[in-house]
């Protein structure tokens, strides 16, 4: 691949790039349906001349991601959604590599961070696509938001937009319900196969792989608290059952509750849970969720850990003034609190996202499908551009169901089709 032309970026190191090659490389072996993808956009050019700015985890996926959308034809940006998520080496090979214009650094400021989103979206801050972004892609909304609290011509390009998360969804309509969100954008998180394996299996997975790295501990025979039985919720209460645990559920929603009952999880309040669990993993999307009134119930060397999107679903503020012991590092990513009475609150990752914080995210075998929803997704907006209003909407089942189709085909797995006489039989009820 010859090497493009360095545009304008903010990345720790351009000479790690050979190390985040090899990193891009590896990851793209374990994603066939973005590949398939990649070679259909660079043979139709589906997404020639679209600029598109990008506000998610810096990672060896998120790579493979933006070489299939700029093999379609889109001039990519990037900026990272989670400091702590970043690939220093990744966003090196984007930069020198590909010539994609990436603003992201492992641990960055708040203030850095914030300059980033904004250095995407206008060249007043210095971005290289001089009209502004005309699709978004999020993880969180934060470039969403931003452009629709900057206003003016930012808006007034946009053709739409995607998000990634819970949280992200919950803050477009917001905007939406305002009657202020200008684009349309297309809830990803909410797909079918978004669902089933990003946050089943790949938060399940990954949330746990964060957990025993950062602390070394022992899931089996402990007591296990899951704050939240969503799908990825869902997702880590499985495998930390099948890692031996116990597991506790706590929830708000009665469905979800009564889902985690019929499990065979124990459901509790999580002021009733405080007193039993080793590990507390938040997986809500909401805020507070545990707070001061929980930890004054845990156990002496109790776990906490966010599975979540922000660094809010702990919090850490009532923890810090409960800590009147103090607090100090005792592993890389384990902060431990001291509090009053002398119990140890040991938190992992700062609060910050553990799977991303601590570990390396999904594995790439299930951004594959995370991915190949997006890229089908910009492909979409671009289609129907001007046919979509204002507002969230939902990905369309089609590519729900090609995806699918791909997952399958790559996994080398057969499936039945409909005879006519029983598609005729499901229409007929329809």
């Amino acid at each position: 691949m010859a090497r493009a032309a360095v545009p304008p970026h903010d990345v720790a190191d351009l000479s790690l790039a050979p190390d985040g090659e090899a990193r891009i490389s590896w990851a793209a072996e374990q994603m066939p349906v973005l590949a398939r993808i990649r070679s259909r956009f660079a043979a139709e050019r589906p997404l020639a001349g679209i600029r598109i700015a990008a506000c998610l985890h810096v990672t060896a996926e998120t790579a493979n991601l933006v070489r299939a959308l700029s093999a379609g034809g889109a001039t990519v940006s990037l900026c990272s959604a989670n400091p702590l998520s970043t690939q220093d080496d990744v966003a090196a090979a984007l930069v020198l590599e590909d010539g994609v214009e990436v603003r992201a650094r492992r641990g960055e400021s708040l203030d850095t961070y914030v300059e980033h989103v904004l250095a995407l979206l206008d060249t007043e801050h210095g971005s290289s696509a001089p009209d502004g972004p005309q699709i978004t892609l999020d993880d969180g909304a934060d470039l969403l938001v931003t452009a629709h609290a900057r206003g003016g011509d930012v808006l007034d390009g946009l053709i739409g937009g995607t998000e990634e998360t819970t949280t992200g969804l919950v803050r477009l309509r917001r905007l939406e319900d305002d009657g202020t969100l200008r684009c349309p954008v297309l809830a990803v998180n909410e797909a079918r196969t978004e669902r089933a394996l990003n946050d089943r299996h790949g938060t399940g997975q990954s949330a746990l792989d964060g957990i025993v790295r950062a602390s070394n501990v022992l899931l089996a025979g402990n007591t296990v608290v899951v704050v939240g039985y969503g799908w990825a919720g869902l997702g880590v209460a499985e495998r930390a059952r099948g890692a031996g645990a116990a597991v506790i559920v706590c929830e708000v929603e009665p469905l979800r509750a009564l889902e985690a009952r019929m499990a065979g999880y124990e459901v509790m309040p999580a002021l009733a849970a405080a007193q039993r669990g080793d590990i507390f993993i938040t997986v809500t999307g909401s805020r507070r969720v545990l707070r001061g009134e929980h930890f004054e119930r845990m156990k002496d060397g109790a776990l906490l850990a966010n599975a979540g999107h922000f660094d809010v679903e702990l919090d850490l503020a009532e923890l810090a003034e409960l800590a009147t012991g103090g607090s100090r590092p005792v592993r890389p990513l384990v902060e431990q609190y001291v509090l009053g009475d002398g119990r140890r609150l040991n938190l992992l990752a700062h609060g910050r996202v553990v799977n991303l914080a601590a570990a390396e995210g999904h594995p790439a075998a299930v951004m594959d499908v995370s991915f190949a929803l997006q890229a089908l997704s910009v492909e979409d907006l671009v289609r129907r551009q001007g046919e979509l209003a204002p507002g969230v909407h939902p990905v369309s089942p089609a590519i729900d169901r090609e995806v699918g189709r791909l997952k399958l085909a790559a996994l080398g797995v057969e499936i039945d089709e409909p005879t006519p006489e029983q598609e005729h039989y499901r229409e007929s009820w329809g």
